[in-house]
């Protein structure tokens, strides 16, 4: 797995509706992978690799779309005092425990640090997105370098720890790598393989929605991470860090189709590649959207096991993401026959 196709995507600034720079690294990696690359009108990726093998006698390639966002989570400025210092809320969900002592970047390049107002006791779980505001350093709001509207994301880089990688945003940019090492390694396919890196899935879905629409796919997978059961006092989940791709029973949005689920497992057992299955109580991904799409569409999902998820520092092990890119490979390669 490539460790700077990680880094490139995971330090790159893109907050749901502002994923421009996001997609400009993508698509410098999808260069000689696939046959087309567009961009449509939501700001959604979309790369076609076409079937290279024969399908079966008098039959169509099947159109598999593949769906990881680029999106991560952010805010946008709603307030600049008199003083210069900024409150904002949240765009996609954001802890506000997790945020105390945090750098934002913005869209310009501005840093900020985030503080807590005096007297309000974080870690007795009182704090509100409404007790945080932001120190730029102005000294009244006419000498603030922000405003607002302005959005901004987390400020952090990768960190490499043997097989344990940390960073922000592998939500989902993880899935983004993912499916481009599975495009790398993918020699042959007999299927039209719709690559999407979606926007504003952090929002609700928005760019699956709108592309899974004018894809009309036969057959949807989205890559996204999800919840570990395996730090301290986590909620009990049979999911973990360097156990393997985790294959998804079902979420808050979505029950995987059981056909899908079962191939997964199938060519998990069969290419030796290391499995888990997930059942998630909260959360959701661009399955759902791929799912309710049309007249549906039959969709799963391969899960990156990731702790800490939406925070500074999430963290992957490495195995289990190419563990995730290899079994995503193994699907596209062969036939899918859902019966």
């Amino acid at each position: 797995m490539d460790i700077e196709l990680i880094r490139s995507l995971v330090e790159a600034w893109g907050p749901s509706g502002r994923e421009s720079r996001v997609r400009t690294v993508i698509e410098g990696y999808l260069s000689g992978l696939v046959d087309e690359v567009r961009v449509d009108r939501l700001g959604n990726l979309i790369a076609l690799k076409r079937a290279t093998l024969r399908p079966p006698a008098g039959a169509a390639p099947l159109r598999v779309m593949l769906s990881a966002h680029m999106d991560e989570i952010g805010l946008v400025v709603s307030h600049v005092d008199d003083k210069g210092f900024i409150r904002f809320t949240n765009v996609g969900y954001l802890p506000p425990q997790s945020l105390v002592g945090n750098r934002v970047v913005f869209e310009n390049g501005v840093v900020g640090a985030i503080q807590v107002e005096k007297g309000v006791r974080a870690w007795e779980g009182a704090l509100k997105m409404n007790n945080l505001f932001i120190d730029v350093g102005a000294s009244d709001a006419a000498s603030a370098p922000v405003k607002v509207g302005d959005m901004g994301a987390l400020a952090g880089s990768l960190v490499c720890q043997g097989d344990r990688l940390i960073a922000k945003s592998m939500d989902d940019r993880i899935g983004c790598a993912v499916i481009l090492q599975a495009l790398r390694q993918l020699k042959r396919t007999p299927h039209d393989v719709y690559a999407v890196f979606s926007v504003q899935e952090e929002v609700g879905l928005r760019g699956a929605r709108t592309s899974a629409y004018a894809i009309n796919p036969d057959i949807g997978i989205a890559i996204d991470v999800t919840l570990t059961g395996d730090f301290p006092e986590a909620a009990p989940m049979s999911v973990a860090l360097g156990k393997g791709a985790a294959i998804k029973v079902q979420d808050s949005s979505v029950i995987a189709d059981p056909r899908l689920r079962a191939l997964m497992v199938q060519r998990a057992k069969e290419a030796r590649i290391p499995y888990q299955l997930e059942v998630l109580t909260a959360g959701g991904t661009d399955t759902a959207a791929i799912q309710m799409t049309r007249e549906g569409v039959p969709a799963g999902c391969i899960s990156i096991p990731t702790r800490y998820v939406h925070s500074i520092s999430e963290m992957v092990d490495i195995n289990d993401v190419q563990a995730c890119a290899d079994l995503l490979t193994a699907i596209l390669s062969k036939p899918i026959d859902l019966g």
